[in-house]
């Protein structure tokens, strides 16, 4: 195996994905490992880091096509492109990133709510029998 790069179950076990996901992304071209002559997948750092981004993203709801997006702005400013349309882009991204992260607090903060009056529910539902008794 090249130094450096890394076999797929390694990648899975590191960043917690499943086999099939990694294959999916693969699929859909955001990370392009490299292959042995007997056409096993290695990953490099890189690749790696691609996949984790990818993850993060994910659950805020990201396209793939927003996914390939961000991708290709982070190698680019990774190898040293000065476009300065790269910045304004990813400050595109990180305001999204982060009204779909106070979105996901107003919905932590109802879920909560929503808990404690049925934990409320219950324990007054449980009083009321005991009382009956």
């Amino acid at each position: 195996m090249s130094e450096g790069l890394v076999q797929i179950g390694e990648v899975a076990e590191r960043l917690g994905l499943s086999l099939r996901t990694i294959r999916h992304y693969e699929e859909v071209g955001l990370v392009v490992p490299e292959r042995t002559p007997g056409g096993f997948r290695l990953y490099s750092e890189t690749d790696i880091g691609r996949l984790a981004l990818v993850k993060r993203m994910k659950p805020l709801g990201f396209s793939l096509e927003e996914m390939r997006d961000l991708l290709v702005i982070t190698d680019r400013l990774a190898a040293g492109d000065e476009d300065p349309s790269l910045v304004s882009r990813l400050q595109l991204f990180e305001r999204a990133v982060a009204d779909r992260a106070e979105r996901l607090r107003e919905q932590l903060a109802m879920a909560r709510e929503f808990a404690e009056q049925l934990r409320r529910q219950r324990l007054q539902a449980a009083a009321t029998s005991n009382a009956g008794r």
